[in-house]
């Protein structure tokens, strides 16, 4: 009953993805800007605050989406492969929780603790930020490389080409990108497209 659910949740969510359009934001090559968003210990983060951060990997994210869900393990599977080799995951909930109480901040903190998150997961009230990066789906990710005192936008998109059967993945993208990046190669797919639950905008 839970797998017919799940999979009729995202079902309603890709026929309502076919209807809404990417805003658009930072593309492959820019500079993006830091930020400064609470974690779920009420701390404030910035990407300058990781000191020996070669590069991030930023992932929209939020706590009701069962895309999301789908991939918790996953991200946190790339935290504990990439953050000793100076790719750090920091995850952003951008939702408005007018519309979708479940990404409130309070339970922000509630899932970060259940699901025991290794990384940072930060919330972007303002959705300010989600709006810079451009970004639309959760989960939607954006790789950075430090070069110099630039942060470079290297590759946008998902995170692997299959959502809800991890062991029948064939494409790992953000893993290929990164593993590119620390390569000192250019990333070979820079953008995919991003799968998942629309970001619920303030009204």
């Amino acid at each position: 009953m839970k797998k017919l659910s799940f999979l009729l949740t995202m079902a309603v969510c890709l026929f309502l993805l076919s209807f809404s359009s990417d805003k658009k934001g930072y593309q492959i090559g820019d500079t993006i800007a830091d930020f400064n968003l609470k974690n779920t210990k009420g701390e404030l983060v910035s990407l300058n605050s990781y000191k020996d951060a070669r590069g991030f990997i930023i992932v929209f994210t939020c706590n009701h989406c069962p895309f999301s869900v789908a991939y918790e393990d996953r991200i946190i599977a790339l935290q504990d492969k990439y953050k000793a080799k100076g790719f750090p995951v920091v995850a952003i909930n951008s939702n408005d929780k007018d519309v979708v109480p479940e990404d409130s901040f309070e339970e922000m903190i509630k899932r970060a603790a259940e699901k025991k998150f290794n990384f940072d997961y930060l919330y972007d009230s303002s959705q300010e930020i989600a709006q810079k990066f451009g970004a639309a789906r959760t989960p939607h990710v954006f790789i950075v490389e430090k070069q110099k005192s630039d942060l470079k936008l290297k590759y946008i998109g998902a995170i692997d080409d299959n959502t809800d059967q991890p062991e029948a993945v064939t494409k790992k993208y953000v893993e290929n990108a990164v593993n590119d990046i620390l390569a000192g190669k250019e990333v070979a797919t820079p953008t995919t497209k991003a799968i998942g639950c629309t970001i619920k905008w303030r009204k």
